[in-house]
């Protein structure tokens, strides 16, 4: 067979030829057991010659900081999604501008804040990708999880710091929904567009029936308790005390089984993972494609992550901020901002990144960052939060309503996910399902627990008159 070659700014470099069964096929059959695996390649394959501690999706062929390649390659992204949302960067200046330069005018500077944020979380993930692709396939696919999940993080301790806790608790349960169905359901949707049926590994399956309904369970303990010992006669002072004290134990539980996952897939059965992403990488459509784009640097990817990481924290911070007066102006309802139009904006640049491999037929790929995401938000983010809000004592004391509707998304993916492939119509029950979520966070009656027992006193006192 003849040798490839490719252009990698403006110098000639030799790819090395295919296999004639990967020539013939673009799915590559995974190994049946790890010891087919041997440092994170497969028996038969050569390692690419050319920096072996970087694979060929990360060579940039150059070093440094470089400004022109770095705003050309940032501008590109990685597909025409992620390209229209880069039409959005004007926003951003605009609505730091507005924001600190206006008096009032509280519902424009929410818009273009949240406007805003689209195109900063974009830059994150795909700086986050550019640098995952210069490591290990498993190693990588954990931190470009981890890099989409900065914006949450920073907008979960906003509103932390801020003492918004019923705004907090919808946005962890929304942000968990938002991946597990709506994302989720978009990629079933863009890969059943191109394709009859779309399949997967067994460890995705693994991954979305048992460890979510884990987490799942995890997070409804403190609630199920409060429920249950509430009008009992014990004071109410005990049993806030008691569910505070049960999600701290909770939280520690669940980081514990988060980094018991993280060394289960990166250590004892890496080979397993490695393998799935390695099929993946067979099977994609646009893999030459990809080959022969120009890449970023590492100190680029460092330099983007830092600069779209404080954007993000600026306009994260003018969104607290802006929440509750808009909430009060427009009478919209804590759980409706805080389930749907809050997780929004913070898994803007996963959602773009999983629908377009989804696209490309890597599945693999693309529910790794919506199960990976939501086992993320569930297990390591949600307990550093409970954690860190030691002293602030904020407790996981969800409502039975949003339970309720996490535990059936959790079975409804799960049978999704059960026989390891998918097509566009479980895409669509997916997001029919969070669409009426979304309906009735809408329509939920407003409760707020801080103020609740004056409000019922001046009621009672009303009905008295």
């Amino acid at each position: 067979m003849a040798s490839r070659y490719s252009r990698d700014n403006g110098v000639a470099r030799e790819k090395s030829p295919r296999h004639s069964s990967q020539h013939n096929s673009r799915d590559a059959a995974l190994p049946s057991h790890r010891g087919d695996i041997m440092n994170g390649t497969r028996r038969g394959h050569k390692k690419h010659r050319k920096g072996p501690r970087i694979s060929p999706e990360g060579e940039s062929g150059r070093r440094g900081f470089h400004p022109f390649h770095f705003f050309r390659i940032t501008w590109r992204s990685t597909s025409w999604l992620s390209r229209a949302v880069n039409i959005l960067w004007p926003v951003v200046p605009a609505a730091i501008a507005v924001y600190f330069a206006l008096e009032g005018q509280h519902t424009l500077k929410f818009i273009l804040l949240y406007i805003g944020m689209v195109p900063c979380a974009n830059l994150i993930g795909f700086s986050g990708q550019e640098l995952s692709r210069k490591m290990p396939h498993v190693l990588g696919s954990l931190l470009e999880t981890t890099a989409g999940s900065v914006v949450e993080f920073i907008v979960f301790l906003l509103l932390l710091f801020n003492n918004q806790f019923v705004l907090l608790q919808g946005a962890i349960l929304g942000s968990i929904l938002a991946n597990m169905l709506l994302c989720l359901g978009a990629c079933f949707i863009a890969s059943g567009i191109r394709r009859p049926d779309a399949t997967f590994d067994e460890a995705i399956s693994e991954a979305g029936s048992g460890l979510l309904l884990t987490a799942g369970i995890g997070l409804a303990i403190p609630a199920i308790l409060e429920r249950s010992t509430t009008g009992t006669g014990v004071e109410q002072s005990v049993i806030d005390h008691n569910v505070l004290n049960l999600s701290r134990a909770v939280a520690i539980l669940l980081l514990i089984a988060y980094i018991v996952f993280v060394w289960f897939q990166t250590h004892t059965h890496h080979g397993i993972f490695t393998a799935m992403f390695e099929h993946d990488e067979a099977r994609d459509h646009d893999r030459e494609k990809d080959l022969d784009k120009d890449k970023l640097t590492l100190t680029e990817c460092i330099i983007a992550l830092v600069i779209s990481i404080g954007l993000v924290t600026v306009i994260a911070y003018g969104l607290v901020q802006e929440i509750p007066i808009l909430i009060e102006e427009h009478h919209l309802t804590d759980p409706f901002m805080g389930l749907i139009l809050v997780p929004l904006v913070e898994k803007a640049a996963e959602h773009l990144t999983a629908v377009d491999e989804a696209w490309d037929n890597q599945m693999n790929f693309a529910l790794s960052h919506c199960v990976g995401a939501t086992l993320q938000t569930s297990l390591l983010i949600t307990p550093l939060v409970v954690l860190i809000g030691w002293q602030k004592e904020f407790a996981l004391d969800f409502k039975i309503f949003d339970m309720v509707m996490l535990i059936l998304a959790i079975i409804t993916v799960g049978n999704f996910l059960r026989d390891k492939k998918s097509n566009y119509l479980e895409g669509v029950l997916c997001v029919i399902v969070y669409v009426a979520i979304a309906v009735a966070a809408f329509f939920y009656p407003e409760v707020h627990h801080a103020t609740g027992t004056a409000e019922t006193a001046e009621h009672l006192v009303a009905k008295l008159l």
